[in-house]
Formats: structure tokens, sequence, C-alpha cells
């Protein structure tokens, strides 16, 4: 890999073609994601599951999604980055593909709820933060932006074709396409994605020149992952954030991103109308996440936390009549509340 320092011919940082590999892998990842929403109806109709079935695989994998993180980022950490990355799109390329085979429900259960879910969890923001540890020193907010905007492109990208090919095709044309995106990335990782710029005769962007080497780590990754989870949680940040991002999570991947196009069948509108609907959503998050990266190089990440939460938590609220107060409110007050308590530590800091 010695060679790929020069294909940039000096120009520009070897670290930003490592951001547009990783930034492929997570679009691939997010497609994968939001296919269930396209193949629920479809799934329902073909094999008569009902949709509490079909949620209760998809609760399945986006509960692992979440819980992979801390052990995905101990083994690249053991193992290597390349190496884990390679593994969790293999297992994801198998068991998407395995899926077209698929006759009962606890088939589903495992291939899109374990498999998936594991996979993915493997191949998201964890693989982000790592790649963006790894390669940056300068700049860390935007390359962490862009790489957060990933799962909107690939919601921007994928949602209106998959829901068209799922009309024209069947399900299982929609499985067969993102199956064919993870044999397309897998070189791309294999071939352009080092395992540090050391490996390839560089440093991190912006890093100095008298900065030490980091360490090797030779420890068991599952001790890794409860050791730095014990550590983070005798800190009171990490718990603020976890509550916001948990309510977060569960609003917009639990509810919104597994069930709007098949609510919107049920109110007569087309599952290609329903995905070019959340298509538009992601095409403002696309736009929010990368411009939020490059203000967090400039900002305090606490201020800017407050300001959005602040902002979309209060005019949701103001929005609502008394009357038709409800769970999803007071979640979004409690979020408000976490906000202004980060504020608050950040003022004080």
């Amino acid at each position: 890999m010695s060679g790929l320092r020069d294909w940039t011919g000096g120009r520009f940082h070897y670290a930003w073609i490592a951001i547009m590999v990783t930034f492929l892998v997570m679009l691939t990842t997010a497609a994968i994601r939001a296919a269930p929403s396209v193949m629920m109806v479809p799934l329902e109709r073909e094999f008569g599951w009902s949709r509490s079935a079909i949620s209760l695989a998809l609760s399945i994998n986006l509960a692992l999604f979440g819980l992979m993180g801390p052990f995905a980022a101990a083994a690249m950490l053991r193992f290597g980055l390349r190496c884990t990355v390679l593994s969790a799109l293999a297992l994801l390329g198998a068991s998407v593909a395995l899926s077209t085979l698929m006759r009962s429900n606890w088939q589903l259960q495992l291939l899109w709820g374990v498999m998936v879910g594991c996979a993915t969890g493997a191949t998201a923001m964890t693989l982000g933060a790592s790649v963006v540890n790894r390669w940056f020193v300068q700049h860390r907010g935007l390359a962490m932006g862009l790489l957060t905007a990933s799962s909107a492109t690939g919601q921007l990208v994928f949602l209106p074709l998959m829901a068209w090919l799922t009309g024209q095709h069947g399900w299982r044309g929609t499985v067969w396409l993102i199956a064919g995106c993870i044999v397309c990335v897998l070189p791309l990782v294999w071939l352009l994605l080092p395992e540090r710029p050391a490996s390839i005769g560089l440093r991190p962007l912006g890093e100095p020149e008298n900065a030490p080497p980091p360490a090797a780590v030779h420890h068991n990754p599952i001790v890794i992952a409860f050791g730095a989870l014990k550590t983070a949680s005798h800190s009171s940040d990490f718990w603020l954030l976890f509550a916001s991002f948990f309510v977060c999570g569960a609003s917009t991947n639990g509810y919104i991103g597994t069930h709007f196009i098949a609510m919107c069948g049920d109110y007569g509108l087309t599952p290609v109308r329903g995905a070019s609907l959340l298509a538009a959503m992601g095409m403002f998050d696309l736009l929010g996440t990368t411009l939020s990266g490059w203000l967090s190089d400039r900002f305090a990440p606490q201020a800017l936390l407050f300001v959005y939460y602040g902002c979309a938590d209060w005019r949701c609220c103001i929005c609502r009549m008394p009357s038709d107060w409800s769970t999803s409110t007071a979640c979004r007050c409690s979020r408000c509340s976490t906000a202004w308590t980060g504020w608050r530590r950040c003022r004080r800091r």
C-alpha cells in the first residue's frame, strides 16, 4: 500500500480518499438499513406475516445496530480496521443474499434481525469515528459531518430507486440491488483503505511532526469494549448524550425510517411517493449534518446541541394543541432539558 500516497500527487492529503471510501461503505450500509421500509408491505402480501411480526425483526436489527458499536470499535483496535470492515461487509452480503430464499418468519428474524443488525452496526458511525480519529487532527468536525451525511445520502439516492424496483420486480429485486452494491464496495475497501496513515508513510492530517505513534492494542476486544463502557458510565456527559441520541434513534430510525412508507400506503400514497418524501427529508439531513460538522470545528459542540434541540423541540411543542400532547411531546421536552443541561455544563467549563 505504500504507493497509495503518490496517487494524490501532493495536491491533497490521502485522508480525503480514506473518507471517500468510508463514505461509500456507510452509504451502502444506510441503503441496506432503509430497505425494510420498502419491503414491509410486499413481505406482508407474499408471506401473510403481520406488520408486528416484521417489525420485531427490525427491532432486533435496530437494537443490535446500536449494541454492536463498542464491540466493533474494539475489534478495529485489536484485529484492524480493514479486517473488521471486510468481515462485516461479507456477513452483510451473505445475509442479504440468503434472504431471497427465506420462507419462514424466524428466517427473517435471523437474517434481517440478527445478522444484518450486527453487520450494519460494525459499518456505521463506529466506523466513521474510527477513520476520522486515525486520519484527522485538523478538520475532524467536517470529516465527521461528511460521514454522518452518508446516511442521508443513502436515503436520498436509494429509497426512490428501491421503491420503484420493488414495484416493478418485487422485493427480491431490491435485495439483489443492495447485494450488488456490497460486492462493488468490497474491493474498494481492500485496495484503497489503509489501516492507518503510517501504513502508507503518512501522518494524520494536521498532526505535528513530534507526535508519538499510537500504541498497539493486544487485549481481548470484548474486554476493551466493556472497559470503555465502564469508564464512560461514570461520566454524566455520556449519559446526557446517550439520552438525547436514544430519543433521536427511537423516533427517527425506529418509527419514521421503518414505518413511514408503509403508513403512506395506508393513506393511499404509492411506495415511490412515500420513498420520495423520505428522500426529501434526507436531502435536508445531508445539508444539515455537513454544515453541523463544519460548525463543530469552530464552535463548542455543547452549544450547537443546545441550539439544535432547542429550536426543533420548542417549535414542535408550540405547534401542538394542548389536547394533543403525547408521549412524543414529552420526549421532545426531555430532550430540550437535556440540551439545556449540556449548555450549562459547557458554560461552567
